[in-house]
């Protein structure tokens, strides 16, 4: 057991990567409170319940401030604390610069960048009052290198790294880290719906020649969430094959 008895919330934890996440976390000892807008969490967290592991599922928009500040103030009366917080949700609205429009910018800032910091700020008061706390936000390689047709995302995951180094020097001192993973080509459902011609073209730039499974990034986040991290702070983990090294 690497989490007994942690608290830990994940965005985004309906399916995909956050799903796995939940399911690891949960096997390792944490009580996992899965934050997702689609109706799928609850049956995410009944899967992990079946197993005899704690999840409970809760309806929240990480765009929400006062949703998520009543649901914060829910668990901590219920559990006592918050120990962990994943920032996992995410979405994208791909077009290049000329294409782009307003709104598909600002969507996909408003939830990938404006929610990780809605989500931790409500999170980090009661870490601070209890002298612990691992943030865990994810970014991507984009986020480092850029990608064509995504100034939106990009921009949106490099601001989380920007934010993870920052909440790092302030938080430090009170007992809290503040971590980023940078996943590569993940197998989710948005990579699932490529041509299969663009998929095997992006599989031929990583040099361990496959896709990235879910649960390679859940084990990123389980080993910054666990007492084997508690050194590691401000920084950025690339989970990419080799992809952009």
């Amino acid at each position: 057991m690497r989490l007994p008895n942690k608290i830990a919330i994940i965005t985004g934890a309906a399916r995909g990567i956050g799903r796995s996440a939940a399911e690891i976390f949960a096997r390792e000892g944490a009580t996992v409170i899965i934050w997702d807008m689609l109706d799928e969490g609850e049956q995410t967290a009944q899967a992990i319940r079946d197993t005899g592991a704690q999840a409970e599922f809760m309806k929240i928009s990480v765009t929400d401030v006062p949703g998520i500040e009543e649901a914060v103030r829910q668990i901590v009366e219920k559990h006592g604390r918050v120990d962990i917080l994943v920032n996992n949700a995410g979405i994208t609205r791909d077009r290049t610069l000329l294409k782009m429009s307003h709104v598909e910018w600002q969507q996909v800032i408003d939830v990938n960048l404006t929610g990780v910091f809605n989500c931790t700020k409500a999170v980090v008061p009661y870490m601070v009052e209890n002298g612990y706390g691992r943030i865990i936000c994810t970014s991507s390689v984009v986020g480092v290198h850029g990608n064509f047709g995504q100034t939106n995302y990009t921009a949106a995951k490099a601001g989380v790294i920007a934010m993870c180094r920052t909440w790092a020097k302030e938080l430090g001192p009170k007992g809290i880290t503040a971590n980023a993973v940078a996943p590569g080509f993940i197998r989710t459902d948005m990579t699932d719906a490529m041509p299969e011609e663009a998929r095997q073209a992006t599989i031929a730039t990583i040099p361990v020649k496959r896709m990235g499974n879910p649960e390679d990034i859940a084990h990123a986040y389980l080993f910054l969430a666990s007492n084997e991290a508690s050194f590691v702070n401000g920084q950025v983990l690339g989970v990419n094959g080799g992809q952009a090294s």
